[in-house]
């Protein structure tokens, strides 16, 4: 069963100051818990994306609402998605450490 998101757009746009990113909703975050790969962009999603796989220390749960997440952020900011799930991103690694 497929994870319901938990990402709302936020109207921060660009490259975040840290005091930004601090003041930023758990919801514009992919990993809200961690509050890792804010998602306030497409340029921000498409980041989230490619470095998914380097979020340690989160369970396939996690992952799981982080992948619904960016795919939700993805659609409301017109990001394609060729993958329809996170297990898929490490059949095409993209970084030294791929999500397996």
């Amino acid at each position: 069963m497929a994870q319901k998101s938990t990402w709302q757009p936020h109207t921060e746009h660009g490259k975040l100051s840290e005091k930004e990113r601090d003041a930023l909703p758990e919801s514009a975050f992919a990993f809200p818990k961690q509050r890792k790969e804010p998602m306030t962009d497409a340029s921000h999603v498409r980041n989230a994306l490619a470095r998914f796989d380097q979020v340690d220390g989160v369970s396939d749960a996690e992952r799981d609402l982080a992948f619904a997440n960016i795919q939700k952020a993805a659609a409301h900011y017109g990001v394609d998605l060729e993958e329809s799930d996170w297990r898929q991103l490490g059949k095409r690694p993209h970084t030294k450490n791929p999500a397996q």
